[in-house]
């Protein structure tokens, strides 16, 4: 497992390209999304020690002549980040009342501090990391807990996401209909 993420989000596919190049040479580090995104983006998500990913995410702006829309590197990143990623995480064991948090971004970027954010700060299960797919462009975590650790999660992921400028949306749902936890999220 990875002790930090950084990723670079990008206007141009091409030189998307150039910089996730850039960024696997430049350190040891484990590509987990390489990829265009809608409105014609392109995304580079790397994983690994934290020098490395931050040697990586200098070298990925290095190489970026311009068209960098949003980055960022987390060190000591929550496991919980890298399971939503991939939508590997079921909502199971919440009790019989979980709540729905939500958190929508206007980048892909911030979307993963978000979800960092989220899971340090209070007992919640961030199950959907969505980025940028079908979605303009946009990032959305939802995460699972108590109305009181929806709430301090949400209220944590948001704070980081507002300094940047690109919060679109957040919300706490007590005792939402069961499908909201389902895969349509």
């Amino acid at each position: 497992m990875a002790d930090a993420v950084g990723m670079i989000e990008l206007t141009s596919i091409a030189i998307g390209f150039q910089v996730q190049d850039a960024m696997l040479k430049a350190a040891d580090v484990r590509l987990y999304l390489g990829r265009t995104i809608c409105s014609g983006k392109y995304i580079a998500i790397v994983g690994g020690q934290v020098g490395a990913v931050k040697a990586s995410v200098q070298a990925g702006l290095d190489a970026a002549p311009d068209g960098v829309i949003d980055h960022m590197l987390i060190p000591n990143v929550h496991a919980q980040v890298f399971a939503a990623l991939g939508q590997m995480v079921q909502v199971t064991n919440m009790g019989t009342n979980p709540s729905l948090g939500v958190v929508e971004t206007f980048s892909a970027a911030s979307a993963l501090e978000a979800a960092d954010a989220a899971a340090k700060a209070a007992n919640v299960t961030v199950f959907r990391l969505h980025v940028a797919m079908a979605m303009g462009g946009k990032g959305l975590v939802c995460m699972a807990g108590s109305v009181a650790d929806c709430k301090a999660a949400v209220e944590a992921a948001a704070e980081v996401v507002k300094a940047k400028g690109l919060l679109v949306a957040k919300l706490v749902i007590p005792r939402p209909a069961p499908e909201l936890f389902g895969e349509s999220i």
